[in-house]
């Protein structure tokens, strides 16, 4: 049984493909199903179609293999958490309480008596998964009947599907040691046990008649250590060994396998698959790894990360040059799908130099097909590589602007003395409260801002409503006692699409939807030009919110390393000239509300990690171009003004010595109330001298954290801190969270900071 009738003449796949439907198809169910508007029934439904939908779609364009189990209702890796029965201790409670869907469900979003998995960022792509939680005693199962019966209904279509599951050591290392966890238990202390179960469901995948089975293993294209290294042999020593198994495609995404891929090719793994978009391998290069020949190489040419269209000519030399290294090659992508919009044809009024040239996943899955029938047949005679042109003409008012930069830009007088400056501008308490910025929007406003864009609303008439959503965010803040006030970011409709439209050099869609994690979905613009500021674009309203106060109101805007991670960027120059032209439009803007008249704002940047290098190789130079565009957007203020910055921390130490440098005077930092402790011992072990605002609560989660639980992470941060310089406050933005739950979790915020500041008087 096959997928496509050329399957012996054409070897193509993918590695994955959006899940979403391409009109948000379960966005819709899921959120409906969570409100109470549809039952679980109906939700399976509209996830199977959604499914059949998808291999239906693929199979037709030609692809000789189908990925199967890439559908989730949530999050893959917390569906590969659930096949193996990784469910921790404390939600062992809910088994007899739930079916397995509501377990399920509760695990990703929490509830009050029963706090969520973490939500942690996906290794360098702007996805996020909630994070398994191990233990010394798990006892993992094997629940594998969804994906025997994708398969089953796969065949009943003629179409063979090849099953994608998280590979064992990567599962493992995303995972962390539970809170009941033993100090010096490490995750990959269970790999053996873990094995067993991979072997299992493997022998139930030969059995159903699948012939391939896919292991993902993305955390080893970052650096890894000799044990890690050393688990990962033998887990693929073991793996290749099954008495009875499919073949084994391994996955190397996002990256170079390094160290990893001579270790694959000396096993019994029958594929390999490279990304040779984000670390291309030259064929001589390949051909001195022993063993590799003899192995199935997916060539992963075709970008699974960025939205232009492939250089089919320049990809189907380089395949021919491979294909005389390692003769079976199946053309592949760079990594799963997951991270681009759907279909670019349902854009019906892009800017024609700028659709001409871009490729979403339908039509990446196009690109691959025509590659592997080309590497057999020859290149269409039609076949021209894109234009090397700018889409748009260079803008040399910004280019000299750029070239006329100084370090002189990037300084501001030293912190001791804006320090000073500040508590005479900002008389706060010692653990000043506040939030990150961003509020629930009313059903008002979201269909306000659909009606401006329909032109059934004039602007007067949608400022009117802007205004009003402002004011009760103000009020409610001012009621329940926070010390610097945020205006709620109501005419946000994201935090880098916002700033996108407003900015010359991008594009946003209208349907380039992709999943960020569970329903929660984005539309990344497309930067395409040299980027400018044409006016000011947050002036007006963070103005009017700092009108209705005596408390101070905190502007927030997205910063230039987030903004440039966060978007589908131009190719045709390097990242760091890109970011110094936004960082120039940030630094405009925060001028502009300076003089103005606000005294506090925060510059954001969760992103910087997300850029970072997978490798050593790189990361310093990094680091000082993501530092030096941070500090040229916001060194142009005065010292009275506060600057603040909301970041995710990472273990890197590169990384939170970079806190230090960005010369913030306030540090945020997303972390959630499990991973407080250790995020204190890295700040502590870097020497931050700054402010800083552990995060004490997630704010994605829909529990509500009671007063003690956040004074016990208060204390604890004061003993790492000095309360001098610590800021309360939620992990991340509020707008995800409905009001009943936001102002009983603020007002305890409040009251924990409160009982610290009684204590330390």
């Amino acid at each position: 049984m096959t997928s496509s009738p050329h399957m012996s003449e054409y070897r193509s796949s993918i590695l994955g493909y959006p899940r979403i439907g391409p009109r948000r198809e379960l966005k819709r169910a899921l959120e409906s199903y969570w409100r109470g508007g549809i039952s679980q029934e109906e939700l399976v439904a509209a996830g199977r179609e959604l499914q059949e939908q998808t291999w239906s779609e693929l199979a037709a364009t030609g692809l000789s293999q189908v990925p199967g189990n890439t559908f989730s209702y949530y999050d893959h890796v917390l569906d590969t958490a659930f096949l193996f029965g990784a469910i921790p201790q404390r939600f062992k409670a809910l088994q007899e309480e739930l079916n397995p869907l509501d377990l399920y469900f509760t695990m990703a979003r929490g509830r009050p008596d029963f706090p969520p998995l973490e939500l942690v960022k996906f290794i360098s792509s702007n996805y996020y998964y909630r994070q398994p939680e191990l233990d010394p005693d798990m006892e993992f199962g094997l629940n594998a009947d969804h994906i025997i019966d994708e398969i089953q209904r796969g065949n009943e279509a003629g179409i063979e599907l090849r099953p994608v599951i998280m590979g064992p050591v990567t599962l493992l290392l995303m995972s962390r040691a539970s809170a009941r966890a033993p100090e010096g238990f490490q995750t990959l202390d269970l790999l053996d046990r873990l094995l067993t179960k991979y072997e299992d469901l493997f022998e139930r995948l030969a059995r159903a008649g699948t012939t391939c089975v896919q292991l993902d293993e993305p955390y080893f294209t970052l650096e890894r250590t000799d044990a890690e290294l050393e688990a990962f042999k033998r887990a693929y020593d073991t793996l290749g060994h099954s008495p009875l198994r499919p073949r084994l495609l391994v996955t190397g995404q996002y990256g170079d396998l390094g160290p990893a891929l001579p270790i694959l090719a000396a096993t019994k793994v029958e594929a390999i698959a490279l990304d040779l978009v984000a670390a291309r391998k030259t064929p001589a290069e390949l051909a001195e790894i022993p063993g590799l020949r003899r192995k199935r190489i997916y060539a992963g040419v075709v970008s699974g990360r960025n939205v232009w269209k492939t250089d089919k000519l320049a990809a189907l030399d380089y395949l021919r040059e491979l294909q005389e290294v390692v003769p079976d090659i199946v053309v592949s992508t760079s990594c799963t799908l997951l991270h681009v919009p759907v279909d670019v044809l349902s854009e019906f009024d892009l800017l024609g130099s700028v659709a001409d040239r871009l490729a979403f996943a339908k039509q990446k899955v196009g690109e691959v097909v025509a590659l592997a029938r080309a590497l057999k047949d020859g290149a269409p005679a039609r076949w021209e590589s894109p234009s090397v042109e700018p889409i748009a003409a260079p803008d040399d008012a910004v280019r000299r602007r750029v070239a006329a930069v100084t370090d002189a830009d990037r300084e501001r007088v030293p912190y001791a003395q804006r320090k000073v400056a500040q508590q005479e501008a900002l008389p706060l308490p010692i653990v000043p409260t506040t939030t990150l910025g961003s509020y629930p929007q009313s059903a008002a406003l979201r269909q306000a801002r659909y009606d401006l864009g329909q032109d059934r609303l004039t602007y007067d008439e949608y400022v009117g409503v802007v205004k009003s959503e402002i004011e009760t965010v103000v009020r409610l803040q001012e009621d329940i006692g926070l010390d610097v006030l945020v205006h709620g970011e109501v005419e946000r409709n994201d935090m880098i699409q916002y700033f996108a439209e407003l900015l010359e050099g991008y594009l946003v869609t209208r349907n380039g939807w992709v999943q960020v994690y569970g329903s929660r979905c984005v539309r990344p613009p497309v930067l395409y030009g040299d980027v400018s500021r044409p006016k000011p674009m947050t002036v007006d309203w963070i103005g009017y919110a700092q009108s209705l106060t005596d408390k101070p109101v905190k502007a927030i805007l997205t910063g230039p390393v987030t903004m440039l991670a966060f978007s589908f960027v131009r190719e045709d120059q390097p990242l760091q000239e890109t970011v110094m032209q936004l960082a120039l439009a940030v630094r405009d803007e925060v001028a502009d509300l300076e003089a103005a008249g606000i005294k506090v704002i925060q510059v954001d940047e969760p992103a910087i990690r997300t850029l970072l290098p997978r490798r050593l190789e790189g990361r310093e130079e990094y680091l000082k171009w993501a530092v030096d565009a941070f500090r040229l957007a916001t060194a142009g203020v005065k010292p009275e003004t506060q600057i603040h910055t909301h970041m995710g921390l990472s273990g890197v130490a590169a990384v939170v010595e970079a806190i230090e440098d960005l010369d913030a005077d306030v540090t945020y930092l997303v972390t959630a109330t499990r991973t407080l402790y250790w995020v204190l011992d890295a700040l502590q072990d870097a020497g931050l001298t700054r402010g800083v605002g552990p995060g004490v609560y997630e704010s994605h989660s829909a529990r509500i954290p009671d007063i003690d639980e956040i004074d016990e992470l208060l204390t604890k941060a004061v003993q790492a801190v000095e309360p001098e310089r610590l800021w309360a406050n939620p992990d991340g933005g509020l707008k995800t969270r409905h009001w009943w739950q936001l102002e009983p979790s603020l007002r305890n915020l409040v009251a924990a900071a409160r009982r610290i500041r009684r204590r330390a008087s």
